[in-house]
């Protein structure tokens, strides 16, 4: 055996915060058993992509950095929706609000920091926000459906944002920015005022130099008052007049805090084996709030904590590379003008382009660029390394004599070892290596490999020119991806012809011979690509369980609170006394929070701890519901001919066939059904996948149905007289599904996608066509492990689960 895992705990679940732990999987994944405390229900995301959300651009998944497959292919226990209150330091424990405890051998506090509210009267009124998380977009989203006019306090980044994210969803929005330029502390005032033009002429009004007083109006604001007596009527505020570090939770625990959490060069705090990083940390009586220091924080303390040496944090040479509202702007070093130093500045109003150099001593120590934004990587450099002025520096910067590099040529010229993606700190040199080496042709390609352009995005036309220069004239361009996922570039189509042709077996395999571009595969590629081997070859193929997402691998569906829901099958929604019994008693045994009826007529058992699954199984002695799984999930039934005076086909017996027949067969997204045995709809059968009616003359099977976040109502595939056609129809419906659907691909999508009347074609019309496809599934079933009467050998394969019955 090896050595024994030291425990880490993460209070956190930003940025920072995961960034560090990203480099300690790298650099001993082996080393600590890791556990993750977020105060948001969500895994990692992009906080930089907030704006984009709230624009409409993107949605909350396009923003993720870390799913929840990736916190669980990493053995890291995940714990959103919950805020640790206090920290032992003496015993190494921390406490969450929910009574859940947790100790640690090393802990990382990555806490960020928190959005300004100004003091003034009326700040606590509704109406009145701050932008910082996913809850306040949301926020906002609702108040543009329902308010008109808006009012951003503040001037910078954020609410330069915040504001254009308003006006896009139609709201008249005013910014009120106490200093006289936007963007005070990255722009001087002359990009500022560019900057300020530019986004009048986009539609935004601003009011510079004014100092709110007062959020007048009763309940829910009506507008502002400032400190010069003026007014300004607005029925929602966002406040985004800065950020403070989060600093007290250390406080409380008696860490040293000043403005932020004291930490040293290696991002120790005062406190024995707790350390800080991010935007909560000070570190030489500095707090960051930009993204590349707090990676280069990162990257330092998980060496410390995996003993690989490093030199220290000595601090970052900050600079800004934004994009504001469609608007590029860089500064970096000193950007405002000074009487020690000489100015170097080009301005072009008709191509709204800004270039300035300053230099102290002919040493270049600061610039500032608006409009392009294609120089910020030399500038940077030539700001770190203390570069001499010269006058073919001058000549390409500025484009004296004619002389005007092209993007190629500026990529050629830098440096291997220059950062091109400050965010994550990739390099040119890294960036050209990965290109040659797994033969990247694309940005999303490099982006998967290398991280660079994973974060804000600025640097992604540096990496588009160095793809251009590695690859020539075979580089085509930032290419719409069409693959899977940023591993690959094929289709969900051309992956399953090449398993076929090539008759590849494992996941591995898969991504070997068809050339990933991360050999490991990601939390999209890697399920899909087990799912389609499974599908092709249900004989050969050993389902892989490392490609399970965490609720397939664990038989429960996990919950916010790390612990987990067990879902026992009633078949049809029907139950026994015996059943029943068995449920209340193993629920009084694991003290379950809560047991639950769900809307698929079963019983949920909420709060089952992680080590008590295998036991919970083994004394319910009943089979798995399945209601984690890409399968079947339920078939609801109503009472039908049986009880009902108005049924007229036995809808409790279709739904337990059915459900008995197809339940455990891997599906490419969760599956449910409904059978109803009038034309009532009493069990919903119009938001089913599959949704059954009887009626007098037989049954009706309608398809495609969706109640969940894209509803669609189900469409008649057919009509049918006997249950033994309604069975074969089922199941030719469900193999053609499994065989042409995209992974994750729900029936209501896939049906739109394909068409009802090609479906109908090859399932309805065609007879040979349905034999095959019914005799396929069927082969299909007859493999799957027998009896299955209970869940707990699949906990049994998973033998770290299975240790905890050992040692009961």
């Amino acid at each position: 055996m090896g050595a024994k895992r030291q425990k880490l705990v993460l209070i956190g679940n930003g940025m920072a915060g995961v960034n560090t732990l990203e480099h300690i999987l790298k650099l001993s994944p082996e080393q600590y058993d890791i556990t993750v405390f977020g105060s948001e229900p969500h895994p990692n995301y992009n906080r930089i992509m907030l704006s984009y959300v709230l624009e409409g651009s993107k949605t909350m998944d396009d923003i993720i950095l870390n799913s929840w497959f990736w916190y669980e292919e990493h053995r890291i226990t995940l714990h959103t929706g919950t805020t640790i209150t206090a920290i032992d330091t003496q015993q190494k424990i921390v406490t969450a609000d929910n009574g859940l405890t947790a100790a640690y051998d090393r802990l990382i506090m990555a806490t960020g920091s928190n959005p300004i509210i100004l003091p003034v009267p009326g700040h606590q009124k509704q109406g009145v926000v701050g932008f910082r998380d996913i809850a306040d977009c949301s926020v906002m989203l609702e108040a543009a459906k329902q308010y008109r006019n808006a009012a951003v306090i503040g001037g910078g980044l954020l609410g330069l944002e915040a504001a254009k994210g308003l006006l896009n969803l139609g709201m008249n929005v005013t910014v009120i920015h106490l200093m006289a330029d936007l963007m005070e502390r990255q722009l001087d005032p002359s990009a500022s005022a560019m900057l300020k033009a530019e986004l009048e002429r986009q539609g935004l009004h601003f009011l510079m130099e004014k100092q709110t007083a007062e959020i007048y109006g009763g309940e829910r604001v009506e507008g502002l008052t400032f400190s010069d007596g003026t007014k300004l009527e607005s029925d929602f505020i966002v406040m985004a007049a800065g950020i403070r570090p989060n600093t007290a939770l250390a406080s409380a625990s008696g860490i040293e805090v000043k403005r932020g959490i004291v930490v040293d060069d290696y991002m120790q705090t005062s406190a024995d084996g707790v350390y800080a990083v991010g935007e909560c940390a000070e570190h030489r009586g500095v707090c960051y709030g930009l993204v590349a220091p707090l990676f280069e924080q990162g990257a330092v303390l998980a060496k410390q904590l995996c003993g690989v040496q490093t030199k220290p944090y000595e601090g970052t040479q900050l600079s800004t590379k934004l994009k504001i509202s469609g608007v590029d702007v860089f500064s970096t070093g000193v950007f405002l003008d000074q009487p020690e130093l000489t100015v170097i500045r080009k301005q072009d109003d008709w191509k709204q382009q800004y270039k300035k150099l300053l230099l102290k001593d002919d040493t270049i120590v600061g610039g500032v660029l608006y409009g392009d934004v294609s120089d910020s990587s030399r500038i940077q450099q030539w700001v770190r390394e203390g570069t001499a002025m010269t006058e073919a520096i001058y000549a390409e910067l500025m484009g004296a004599g004619g002389t005007v590099l092209s993007a190629a040529d500026r990529v050629a010229q830098m440096a291997d070892d220059e950062i091109v993606c400050g965010c994550n700190g990739v390099s040119k040199g890294s960036i050209i290596k990965a290109i040659k080496d797994n033969s990247l042709t694309s940005v999303d390609e490099v982006k998967a490999c290398t991280g660079a352009g994973r974060s804000c995005g600025g640097c992604v036309p540096t990496v588009s020119h160095l793809l251009q220069y590695v690859l020539g004239d075979e580089y085509a361009g930032q290419k719409t991806k069409t693959g899977i996922c940023g591993c690959t570039d094929l289709s969900r189509d051309e992956i399953v012809a090449a398993i076929k042709e090539k008759h590849l077996t494992t996941v591995k395999e898969v991504m070997h011979v068809l050339q990933w571009h991360n050999p490991e595969g990601c939390s999209k590629c890697r399920p899909a690509v087990n799912y389609y081997l499974g599908m092709l070859w249900p004989q050969e193929h050993e389902d892989e369980k490392d490609s399970r997402f965490v609720n397939e691998r664990m038989n429960a569906n996990i919950q916010k609170d790390g612990t987990y829901t067990v879902v026992p099958r009633m078949y049809g929604g029907v139950t026994t006394p015996e059943d029943l019994k068995k449920i209340a008693d193993v629920a009084v045994k694991y003290d379950v929070k809560m047991v639950k009826v769900t809307g698929g007529q079963r019983l949920d058992l909420i709060g089952v701890a992680k080590e008590d699954l295998p036991l919970v199984w083994e004394e319910l002695d009943m089979p798995s519901g399945y209601a984690y799984a890409k399968a079947l999930r339920t078939v609801k039934t109503c009472v039908g001919q049986q009880f009902c005076r108005f049924g007229t086909q036995d809808s409790i017996g279709m739904g337990i066939r059915l459900e008995k027949t197809f339940e455990r067969i891997d599906m490419p997204a969760k599956f449910k059904m409904a059978v109803n045995g009038c034309p009532r709809n009493c069990a919903e059968s119009c938001t089913k996948d599959i949704g059954i009616v009887g009626n007098d003359g037989g049954w009706e099977m309608f398809v495609g149905g969706n109640g969940g976040i894209k509803p669609r109502i189900a469409e008649l595939l057919c009509k049918v007289k006997t249950d033994e056609e309604l069975v074969q129809m089922v199941g030719a419906f469900t193999q053609y599904y499994r065989l042409t659907a995209n992974y994750l691909e729900r029936t209501s999508e896939w049906v739109e996608r394909i068409g009802i009347e090609a479906i109908k074609a090859e399932v309805v019309d065609n007879m040979d066509r349905r034999r095959e496809l019914y005799q396929d599934i069927l082969a299909v079933l007859a493999e799957l492990k027998e009896p299955w009467s209970t869940a707990l050998e699949e906990q049994r394969e998973s033998s770290y689960l299975f240790d905890a019955i050992q040692m009961k």
